[in-house]
């Protein structure tokens, strides 16, 4: 170039600065460091994490920071947006995974303002606005916030997490738009005539929230919308519904009319508020038709593990039947009390001592000496006490059951190795035996229906089998033993002249009260019931079955 050339240059940039002032001095400024929003990704980069100042940026100082990282998300410019962040890598990846997610159209911010210093990041101010996105399936608006943080060298620079893209958004979960995403929540739980949601069942709560997350509907149309996902695309929650889809549908077996029996069952005034449970049971396929509750201390229908007390003569009864070849007509004297294994046992108030009485009339007026007497000789031998568990295990079908659902049950128990006054006293259902109202309910029903089906509250869960029947002598004993029970025995006074019904009542000792239990059937279903500090089967448990037999 020759002189003169030069000269006119220099010239032509002196006028520039004269005539141009700041706007000259703009346009030197971008053509030596490139556009503005790339200047302030260079400095939001040297934002110093490890000294944050103490003092907040001033409100006017936020605010221009936020309206520049708006203005470039907004102009989709996100390398720059990220750059007015202290996380430059990771608000980069987001905001790209916003914009891809949503399928992000339009953009725009409003109502940008301090809100004075922020609570949540301290040495930080709190800069609102409201965002307006049209994503895939129409426009979405909501309010959002960001805060501002100043390094001691005073550098600015958004502070980023995810919940800038959206209030609330935590770590691994991202945003979507369009076809919303199955999401737990909108699934619908109901009962067997497919219509009746089970939430609204008190009793029934819990319960529908856990098959909800672990059944798998049926049916079902997505609306769209946006919606929060995990990191496996799962919905998390619905944010916005543009269109409004279909809910999907897991069935139960709960029949509707019964469980709303069941629900004033267990609240039945005579139990004077005393916590209870009950279940019924379909007796053909196992379904079960109510579980209802009261009390503070969890579901006690499916997992309020005690002593069943004499509901547990049933097992004890068919053991006798089936592994001593005793017959219902079989001596069982009924003693005022009896000493095994050191242990001294006693009947229940009323039950007078009868030395000629059989096993069928012991089991109607409930004679614990009776049953301890011919449990302890016919079914234990040499020390081994395991006929109970067998008999429970090989023809009731006792073990860990999987109702469906994800729904948790609580195993019964009756130990195969009983040691001491505990081989007796399994015979009446005490010592380290155990129950629920979900297994004397099952009993029941495996007597009336000749065989066991295993309880599920889904149709078509996988049943456990018993390993073998029980068999049609044993069962016809047992139903012509508690038919005596419902019309002649203790539970008479609450079951007597009912149609078809047959019964146990029970009353377990635990600690300072005891429990009142009664078990009985139908033509239809099997039912069970607790009451904690019941003090007597029939006059507890026994209004709550009466209620669930006659459907009223």
């Amino acid at each position: 170039m020759n002189k003169a050339a030069k000269i006119g240059l220099a010239g032509t940039c002196t006028a520039l600065v004269v005539v141009g002032g700041i706007g000259a001095y703009n346009v030197v400024h971008a053509l030596t460091t490139g556009s503005a929003g790339d200047a302030r990704t260079k400095a939001a980069r040297t934002f110093d994490p490890s000294a944050v100042s103490s003092t907040p940026p001033t409100d006017a100082e936020a605010v221009k920071l936020a309206r520049a990282f708006l203005d470039d998300w907004s102009k989709q410019h996100l390398g720059d947006a990220a750059g007015d962040t202290d996380l430059p890598d990771a608000a980069s990846q987001a905001l790209r995974g916003y914009a891809n997610g949503l399928h992000v159209k339009k953009l725009s911010s409003d109502h940008i303002r301090s809100a004075g210093s922020s609570t949540a990041t301290p040495g930080a101010t709190k800069v609102t606005f409201d965002v307006t996105a049209q994503v895939a399936g129409g426009t979405w608006s909501y309010p959002s916030a960001v805060a501002v943080r100043k390094s001691t060298d005073g550098v600015l620079a958004v502070h980023w997490n995810n919940s800038v893209l959206y209030p609330g958004l935590g770590d691994g979960q991202s945003l979507t738009a369009g076809r919303l995403p199955a999401d737990a929540s909108t699934v619908k739980v109901v009962a067997d005539d497919g219509k009746t949601e089970l939430s609204t069942f008190a009793s029934l709560r819990d319960i529908t929230a856990t098959i909800r997350k672990n059944a798998k509907p049926t049916g079902g149309t997505p609306g769209t919308g946006v919606a929060v996902i995990d990191g496996t695309g799962a919905g998390v929650r619905t944010l916005k519904v543009f269109s409004k889809g279909r809910a999907a549908v897991v069935r139960t077996t709960i029949d509707a009319p019964l469980q709303s029996v069941a629900e004033t069952a267990v609240k039945d005034a005579h139990l004077q508020g005393k916590p209870a449970g009950t279940v019924a049971l379909d007796l053909r396929t196992g379904h079960i038709l109510a579980i209802a509750h009261t009390g503070a201390d969890g579901d006690i229908a499916i997992n309020g593990i005690k002593s069943p007390g004499s509901t547990m003569k049933i097992v004890t009864s068919a053991a006798l039947f089936d592994q001593a070849g005793l017959t219902p007509d079989s001596p069982a004297p009924c003693t005022d009390s009896l000493m095994a294994n050191s242990q001294s046992f006693h009947n229940d108030p009323g039950v007078r001592a009868d030395p000629g009485s059989t096993i069928a009339q012991a089991f109607t007026v409930s004679c614990n000496t009776s049953f301890i007497k011919d449990g302890f000789h016919h079914l234990v031998h040499d020390g081994d006490a395991s006929a109970l568990h067998d008999e429970a295990v090989n023809v009731f079908g006792m073990g860990s059951w999987s109702i469906g659902g994800g729904v948790a049950t609580t195993d019964p128990s009756i130990p195969p190795d009983a040691q001491g006054g505990d081989q007796a006293a399994q015979f009446i259902g005490q010592g380290k035996v155990t129950a629920t109202p979900l297994f004397m309910a099952s009993v029941a029903a495996t007597v009336r229906n000749a065989g066991f089906e295993q309880p599920v509250i889904l149709p078509g869960q996988h049943q456990e089998a018993a390993s073998r029947p029980i068999s049609a002598r044993t069962a016809g004993y047992l139903q012509s033993m508690m038919r005596s029970v419902a019309t002649s025995g203790t539970a008479a006074p609450r079951l007597g002249g009912l149609a078809g019904v047959g019964a146990k009542t029970g009353t377990a000792e635990e600690g300072d009260h005891t429990n009142g239990w009664l078990t009985a059937y139908d033509s239809r279903i099997a039912v069970a019931a607790l009451v904690e500090g019941g003090r007597s089967g029939v006059d507890s448990a026994g209004y709550v079955v009466r209620h669930l037999l006659t459907g009223e």
